[in-house]
């Protein structure tokens, strides 16, 4: 029994040596200062809407140009883009409120809150890809077989510019960014 006694120990005192050194890892670290948002938003945060509009018009206009709309099909051109377009966004001021009251909120109610908040979102997001969808599928029924290759082919060079993963996928229009531009 007494060679088994020193294993033994030394065992134990590995284990314990261990487990000390477990805990000192698992100390929290001392915080790493501000957390400063990525390049993509602060991208988001420059853009400026008027600009947005503007360059959005111009991808119109130049695709508009390619599908060489005819005067009788003007009438769902413009249908179709008043569809397609973006629509506003609650303002920054408007999440700002949003996240002070739900700052306010005890956990569990914060944690239904933000999930009533996301399916609301979700939902919103859902009926303007469907008003999107309705309206390209409208849209497109109107298009001579020459403009629905042009058409066509627009949004298949969209979607491979994006990976293959576009705003294009959104009921084949998404935000327009990519219509006729580089």
């Amino acid at each position: 029994m007494t060679s088994r006694t020193p294993t033994f120990k030394r065992i134990v005192l590995a284990g314990l040596l261990c487990a000390s050194a477990g805990l000192g890892l698992a100390q929290t670290a001392p915080a790493a200062g501000p957390v400063t948002p990525g390049p993509r938003a602060e991208a988001m945060g420059r853009h400026d809407p008027a600009k947005m509009q503007a360059r959005m018009d111009q991808r119109l206009a130049a695709f508009k140009a390619k599908l060489q709309i005819t005067p009788a099909q003007e009438a769902a051109w413009n249908t179709f883009t008043a569809a397609v377009k973006p629509k506003p966004h609650a303002g920054m001021a408007s999440m700002a409120a949003t996240h002070a009251e739900l700052d306010k909120l005890p956990t569990p109610e914060r944690l239904d809150r933000m999930r009533a908040l996301h399916t609301q979102r979700m939902t919103e997001m859902n009926l303007q890809m469907d008003q999107r969808a309705d309206a390209t599928k409208t849209f497109y029924a109107v298009l001579t077989p020459v403009q629905q290759k042009v058409f066509d082919a627009q949004f298949s060079r969209a979607a491979g510019r994006h990976g293959g993963d576009s705003k294009a996928h959104m009921g084949g229009m998404g935000h327009m960014s990519h219509m006729g531009g580089k």
